[in-house]
């Protein structure tokens, strides 16, 4: 054979692969064809998929087998596919769909274009030579990636499914194949603190459907159903169900639930639809400002009775308005309440009997409590009134 003849056959190689629409019809195709695969970002195949079809071509031109170079890329691809839960046979079965596009592509073309068909069984043999080899790298780099994750204890095991899971998108959609989780019928995730140790435990022991590890300082749990909110113990948030893709966003609603059930003295699994406006509110940070500013004269105002007076109106809107509900949990007299919600009204110019009056004098007070004692937000301590740091004279702010 004549150097220009095998020339030829590797320009239509080249020229077939540089195709704008081929790589996305192969891609296409495997994400049609292989289940495993199709949750896969396109990007992600197409990436593979280009590296391999250069590597291939440069393989052609040369007449040679893979280099070790070549090899390591099938390695990392191996590896790859392997943490995100790919089977090795969907692996192989979307290379195949791709190979198959490639190669009618290039016999299409190689009809129309005076090459000699005996050529391009030649390469396509020499392909197959340079691919068994890939084949045969990539399945035991794939055996062993799968083994070393089946050897790791089975905490860590679960703390890096569940991370990968609470990226949320495709990557999600993977790990909760692998892990057995229920892809369409929904998922909650719950969010307490490391030390809530009995709600620790009753997790782990619904091993089935639930995946639990220590995330960012946090206790994660992933589950198959939502938790009972009298058998979960301690204080979690809970949001759900939701989609593999969707567990970013259910993850940070979680915590937005968790911090509204402790502000307000909640326990159980706590729902962030259950505290949806306690969740908002503590997720607008600047909103909390411009009420601090907006009322900073009133503040002023107050005085030696600002800390005082917001205690109280606080307390008696978390006791539902009660007086004497408020007056116990301050230890005063309930005259004392009414006469501080009043003074409150008229310094603030808020009507704390309006629905809408209330939740801004709630969200005032809780922000001004948070700034002078230096700690979240919450519901009335139960402290006698005018104890612990005075925010007299100062305006909080942030």
């Amino acid at each position: 054979m004549r150097r220009e003849d095998w020339g030829g056959v590797v320009d239509l190689i080249e020229r077939v692969v540089g195709e704008e629409d081929l790589l996305a019809s192969v891609v296409g195709g495997v994400r049609a064809t292989v289940r495993e695969v199709a949750v896969l970002p396109a990007a992600d195949i197409a990436g593979h998929t280009r590296a391999l079809l250069a590597a291939a071509t440069r393989a052609l031109a040369a007449g040679r087998g893979p280099t070790e170079a070549e090899l390591s890329f099938v390695e990392e691809l191996a590896h790859t596919r392997a943490r995100q839960g790919v089977p090795i046979e969907a692996v192989l079965g979307a290379i195949h769909v791709a190979e198959r596009a490639i190669w009618s592509r290039a016999r299409d073309t190689a009809a129309g274009s005076g090459i000699d068909a005996g050529l391009l069984l030649d390469a396509r043999e020499l392909y197959d030579d340079w691919a068994e080899a890939v084949r045969a790298r990539l399945i035991r780099a794939h055996r062993e990636a799968v083994a070393a994750g089946s050897h790791a204890p089975a905490a860590e095991r679960d703390l890096t499914v569940l991370r990968r899971l609470l990226v949320g998108g495709s990557a999600a959609g993977l790990a909760a194949a692998e892990a057995g989780l229920p892809v369409g019928g929904g998922l909650w995730v719950l969010v307490a603190r490391p030390g809530e140790h009995g709600l620790e435990q009753s997790l782990r022991e619904q091993a089935a459907q639930a995946l639990v590890a220590h995330v960012d300082g946090l206790l994660v749990a992933v589950l198959t159903r939502a938790p009972a909110v009298r058998a979960a113990g301690g204080t979690a948030g809970v949001a759900g169900p939701a989609e593999p893709e969707e567990l970013s966003g259910a993850r940070r609603l979680a915590l937005a639930a968790l911090t509204a059930a402790e502000s307000t003295g909640r326990t159980g699994a706590v729902h962030v639809a259950d505290v949806a406006v306690l969740a908002a509110v503590a997720d607008r940070a600047d909103l909390a400002a411009m009420l601090t500013d907006r009322h900073r004269a009133a503040w002023t105002a107050l005085g030696a009775q600002a800390r005082p007076v917001a205690l109280a109106v606080r307390a008696w809107l978390e006791a539902g308005r009660e007086v004497g509900a408020a007056a116990g949990r301050l230890f005063v007299h309930p005259n004392t309440v009414r006469n501080r919600v009043q003074r409150f009204a008229e310094a603030t110019g808020i009507d704390p009997f309006d629905t809408f009056g209330a939740m801004n004098a709630w969200w005032l007070c809780c922000t001004w409590l948070a700034a002078v004692e230096g700690a979240p937000a919450g519901p009335a301590s139960g402290s006698p009134a005018g104890t612990g740091p005075s925010g007299a004279g100062s305006f909080p702010r942030g």
